[in-house]
């Protein structure tokens, strides 16, 4: 458990307008980390079946009344999908709170979107997490609002910080994020499927490849973590002049798989600065 991030979150009332998997994932991870207990937190979602099932797993408030969800909460995280957005925008722009702080992790929805709906002195901090949040290894990036406050920036980083890791940066960067660590989990799992593929073309089983490929995968990332080098520095780690290492490297060079890894970001970016547009201009109607 962080220490710090108990203290920045002690005595705040968050409440999850939505309970889709990104909030139940923010929901485990703070709760497993120690940073907040269960009576802090209140979810709303339009199915009743969820709201069972997320009280059910984490002992959480619910309620299908989002006017009741903002009215009990000081920290509100918007965790609906991006085409919502409009019409939940109303709720919290009614009943907002002096000093509320409002999270969006509403994908492509831009800051000043969002402080166009909401009152004017209204708090907000912009995040692109990714998938990988789900298994407490996320990777967060957070952007400040008009009017966020230092401790609003700590606090939102705070919330992320429980299900992986987590930057700052200013808006302008978030769909670069988004090409890079919020569409990457999609890229590396076609690595891993294609890295068991090939376990299973030189004799492997499909369940064993898999396991290999996956914990090699996680393995590296780990590596390169912890000991904060150079990953071609650690990959010369294990290439030997002349070894097994070389003959794959050679190959996946000449199959362009660094250049094809670089346009997919790029070409992910810049997807996500079109939806975004799309979607800013739909808000500020």
């Amino acid at each position: 458990m962080s220490t710090t991030n108990a203290k920045l979150l002690h005595g705040r009332r968050i409440g999850f307008l939505g309970g889709g998997n990104m909030a139940a994932a923010l929901i485990r991870g703070l709760l497993h980390s120690g940073t907040v207990t269960a009576d802090q937190i209140m979810v709303s979602d339009v199915k009743d079946e969820r709201l069972t099932e997320l009280h059910a797993t984490y002992a959480v408030t619910t309620t299908d009344d989002n006017d009741e969800l903002v009215r009990s909460s000081n920290v509100i995280v918007l965790a609906v999908k991006p085409q919502i957005v409009d019409r939940i925008l109303g709720t919290l722009s009614n009943g907002l709170k002096d000093g509320d702080l409002v999270v969006s992790i509403a994908a492509g929805v831009p800051i000043d979107a969002l402080e166009a709906r909401l009152p004017a002195s209204a708090r907000v901090v912009r995040s692109m997490p990714n998938t990988a949040a789900i298994a407490l290894a996320g990777a967060t990036a957070i952007a400040a609002g008009t009017h966020a406050t230092r401790d609003d920036v700590e606090i939102a980083k705070a919330l992320f910080e429980a299900v992986g890791r987590c930057v700052v940066l200013d808006e302008s960067l978030l769909d670069a994020v988004t090409g890079l660590s919020g569409s990457g989990p999609a890229y590396v799992m076609v690595i891993i499927d294609a890295l068991a593929d090939g376990g299973v073309k030189v004799g492997l089983g499909r369940d064993t490849a898999l396991l290999l490929a996956a914990q090699t995968v996680y393995g590296a990332a780990k590596l390169q973590l912890e000991t904060g080098e150079h990953p071609g520095r650690l990959k010369d780690m294990v290439t030997s002049p002349g070894g097994t290492a070389i003959a794959g490297l050679h190959t996946l060079e000449s199959g362009g798989l660094r250049r094809t890894l670089i346009d997919a970001v790029e070409a992910a970016a810049g997807r996500s600065a079109e939806l975004g547009e799309q979607m800013a201009k739909k808000l500020r109607r």
